[in-house]
């Protein structure tokens, strides 16, 4: 049996993580971490302790009307994707352990089109003035 991190719940609610496949379970936000629990098997199971966080990042559309996902960023671990029924008091829950400062939106998607067109701009003119000096 896994034994939890935590030794006060502030919120718990069903959610699916993104490691992998989706995995129904259950969120919990505690005074030590967050902690996501499989609802079939027992062993697939996340603990991150609020020390080890290094962003949290919300996809938010419809300019904050909806946050259909977010993430948690570690510092040595990589990076959980999760949503839930109500991200929004998660969000909040997570906010009260984590620096407000480190609670992040993600990238639109036109954001990030714009951002790999000037990067690919940025290498062929590399390319090129490489060639010419040469």
């Amino acid at each position: 049996m896994v034994e939890s991190i935590n030794s006060k719940i502030d919120l718990a609610i069903e959610a699916t993580s993104y490691l992998g496949l989706g995995d129904y379970g259950k969120i919990m936000v505690g005074d030590k971490g967050f902690e996501f629990y499989n609802d079939r098997d027992i062993n697939k199971f996340i603990q991150i302790p609020w020390e080890e966080v290094d962003l949290v990042i919300a996809s938010i559309m419809f300019k904050g009307k909806w946050i259909p996902r977010y993430a948690i960023q570690t510092k040595h671990n990589g990076m959980y994707k999760f949503s839930s029924r109500n991200p929004k008091k998660v969000l909040r829950a997570v906010r009260v352990y984590v620096e407000p400062d480190h609670i992040v939106r993600s990238l639109t998607f036109f954001q990030v089109l714009r951002r790999n067109f000037k990067w690919l701009f940025r290498t062929i003119k590399k390319k090129l003035s490489g060639k010419i000096n040469v």
